[in-house]
């Protein structure tokens, strides 16, 4: 099976569910924050995104987050994102569901969709929990809730941090109801992610993965497809 055949594939379904991962973003630039790139001022990530070191240390925190804004306001949606976008428009019921934090999807147009962990471009109050979209870079550190004044927060699932609840429910109705998975850029190793692809599967779903390497689900999806994301989710398209 090609490319192609997948393409045909999903213009013949009516309900069609999407999860991406860092590889889609890769292809605008966007750096993972992992490994040694990850390294911020003798950081690691893990130090850093969590409730604990928020309320240690609430500056230190913001200044990183600013740091990777800083490097975020730089890059584009690339192909693949816009593609997605497109691609809602042409299937009944589309459902996209990222990992990503980095606000490309909305930037390029895509509506439907469950931001799992996040959106770097939010904020959410510590003290009324009303979240708004802020794009301000550099941010004011601290930043505080224009309505009650309390501080403000990255709206991004931390470690130790749930899932919000409506996130889930929506992505796995979108998984359970599903004639197609696509899976891009992602290798699905963490949860909740991992799971996606075994439900959409025992419920029915032709499942494809494009990635750049092979991935532990590779053998349990119907086709896996190396290469970039830019130069293989647009060739989904309808023609």
């Amino acid at each position: 099976m090609t490319i192609l055949d997948i393409r045909d594939r999903i213009a013949q379904a009516e309900s069609v569910t999407v999860l991406t991962g860092a590889g889609i973003s890769a292809d605008s630039g966007v750096p993972t924050f992992r490994g040694e790139e990850g390294l911020w001022k003798n950081f690691r990530p893990e130090q850093l995104a969590s409730p604990q070191a928020f309320e240690r240390d609430p500056t230190i925190v913001w200044e990183w987050y600013n740091w990777r804004r800083e490097l975020l306001s730089t890059k584009e949606p690339n192909a693949a994102h816009k593609a997605l976008a497109e691609l809602e428009n042409h299937i009944k019921h589309f459902w996209l569901i990222t990992q990503n934090v980095d606000g490309l999807h909305p930037a390029a147009g895509s509506t439907k969709l469950s931001e799992i962990h996040g959106n770097i471009w939010k904020v959410r109050c510590t003290n009324c929990g009303n979240i708004q979209p802020n794009h301000d870079v550099p941010i004011a550190i601290l930043p505080h809730c224009n309505d009650c004044k309390g501080l403000l927060r990255p709206h991004i699932v931390w470690f130790g941090e749930s899932l919000d609840q409506q996130d889930l429910d929506q992505s796995f109705q979108a998984l359970r109801s599903c004639e197609v998975l696509l899976i891009v850029g992602t290798s699905g190793v963490v949860y909740p992610a991992a799971s996606f692809a075994p439900i959409a599967k025992q419920d029915g779903a032709f499942v494809v993965e494009l990635n750049l390497d092979p991935t532990p689900h590779s053998d349990l999806v119907d086709i896996s497809i190396q290469g970039r994301a830019k130069d293989l989710v647009p060739l989904l398209l309808p023609m």
